[in-house]
């Protein structure tokens, strides 16, 4: 058999062959699979839309490089080699060590894990009244879980699994993340042992610090985009938030900015010293090379 992948249609049984090719090579790929789903509930509201601006914008990971992770919002990722077509949205998501764009040469239309190798390693969802109950599962009761509460009811076959259980059992994502931007509060989820387990936040800017990546997330008050707000932002683990690329470039413009007025500050007093030695003005000004403003700037003392 051609080792060209097999076009997918939903319903199809894809051929096997012995030795039986890998799941990349015999399932579909992300052209094969719908990356939209308009009757889906939830669709992304504003502050869905910036959020993730926010997280992408200000990830800073020391051990990677910028080509060599990927991070989204909103876009589907598929998860199960037995129900091709079972996917969630995650509100945004991180995966480390794969090509920024996919194959390292286009952007993605979804996220097929059974191609790219890698599941996402941190999760991040906003919580709302429709999707809690599925974004935090047996976390959902008020009184922590417990071995009895804990327990679920089993699941069919044929139905896929909340997005807790999906992150937990299915991807094993190691770092899950909820927040809610109208009570402000902020959970946190590690996966130990393949279960996950509720950490408490820390107190000052760095309420989560991810040890593993090097890198804290916590809640900074602030304008993002013109719009003020509690916004989930990256820090390091003195809690100094990282900035954004806009933030980055006008950092930089201010600090080139002071250093050119040190400079001709500097450069002043130097003629201003040479000039009380009873140099006359002509020689301080060929001897430090001044400009006509700076020599204005002299003759006005």
């Amino acid at each position: 058999m051609s080792d060209t992948k097999l076009r997918f249609q939903p319903g199809n049984t894809l051929p096997q062959v012995d030795p039986p090719r890998s799941p990349r090579h015999t399932l579909p790929t992300m052209y094969d699979l719908p990356s939209e789903y308009p009757e889906e509930p939830g669709l992304p509201d504003e502050f869905h839309d910036l959020q993730p601006q926010l997280l992408s914008r200000t990830l800073y990971l020391p051990h990677y490089s910028r080509e060599n992770w990927f991070s989204a919002s909103d876009l589907n990722v598929y998860y199960d080699v037995n129900h091709a077509l079972w996917h969630k949205r995650p509100d945004w998501f991180l995966v480390v060590g794969v090509p920024r764009l996919y194959e390292g040469n286009t952007l993605r239309r979804s996220y097929v894990t059974w191609q790219e190798g890698a599941s996402p390693y941190v999760v991040v969802e906003f919580l709302s009244t429709g999707t809690e109950r599925g974004d935090l599962g047996r976390f959902y009761t008020s009184q922590p879980p417990t071995a009895e509460n804990a327990t679920l009811e089993p699941r069919p076959d044929d139905q896929p699994p909340e997005k807790l259980e999906m992150y937990e059992r299915f991807l094993r994502v190691p770092h899950y993340i909820v927040y809610s931007r109208h009570s402000q509060k902020l959970r946190y989820f590690q996966l130990t042992g393949g279960v996950y387990e509720e950490h408490p936040l820390q107190s000052g800017n760095c309420a989560i610090w991810l040890t593993d990546l090097d890198v804290g997330l916590g809640i900074w008050q602030g304008e993002f985009d013109g719009v003020p707000g509690h916004w989930l932002r990256w820090c390091d683990q003195h809690g100094t938030w990282c900035l954004t690329d806009t933030e980055q470039e006008k950092q930089a413009k201010e600090q080139e900015r002071q250093a050119k007025e040190k400079s001709q500050a500097q450069l002043l007093q130097a003629a201003k010293n040479l000039l009380a030695t009873d140099m006359s003005l002509e020689q301080v000004t060929e001897l430090l090379a001044l400009t006509d403003e700076q020599v204005d700037h002299l003759r006005d003392l």
